[in-house]
């Protein structure tokens, strides 16, 4: 009875295996796969740019005999989670990817959070009224008049669709198999 109320864990839970693809991330950088924006949805130039805005950010400081994962690491763990949803983007998940624990996972992704705030009103800048009116002015040339003043995602993301959309739906499909073709 004395062991179990001094003890914390009664049975361990075996241990779980994990192999980190980080390291891939500087093969498919080298050889520029796609997978490197697969993984962390940013190319590689935008990537090392965003190591240098943070790496001296003071919360990758620390004065512990722990020392703290290089920031380019804790910062594609944050792209990866960040760009996944569901399942893909939970802790654990994101931990078995990067092969560190679940506490890393949780750690980096605030670290690069307070480190990437900190940089709002430096990196943030919203659109000025004249590129405003190009952007709109593309996306009508390139749709339908209609979808001026409104919003789309233009960043080539694909959205699968179980049908025909009900407002221009035959325009959409229309670009769609136009890309598709343009591709080939």
């Amino acid at each position: 009875m004395r062991a179990i109320e001094s003890s914390r864990v009664i049975d361990e839970a075996p241990r779980i295996a994990k192999l980190s693809q980080l390291s891939l991330l500087d093969e498919w950088r080298s050889t520029g796969h796609l997978n490197f924006r697969k993984k962390l949805r940013v190319e590689p130039h935008i990537f090392d740019g965003l190591v240098q805005l943070v790496h001296d950010h003071h919360i990758f400081m620390n004065n512990s005999n722990n020392p703290q994962l290089s920031v380019h690491i804790q910062l594609a763990i944050f792209l990866y989670r960040a760009g996944h949803y569901g399942n893909s983007a939970a802790p654990g998940e994101v931990a078995q990817w990067a092969g560190v624990s679940l506490g890393t996972v949780v750690n980096c992704t605030r670290r690069v959070t307070v480190a990437i705030l900190s940089l709002h009103d430096d990196a943030i800048h919203l659109p000025s009224e004249e590129e405003k009116e190009r952007a709109k002015a593309w996306i009508e040339s390139e749709t339908c008049p209609e979808w001026w003043d409104r919003w789309m995602l233009a960043d080539g993301t694909k959205f699968l669709l179980f049908q025909r959309p009900g407002l221009h739906g035959d325009a959409w499909f229309d670009k769609i198999r136009t890309i598709l073709l343009m591709r080939r």
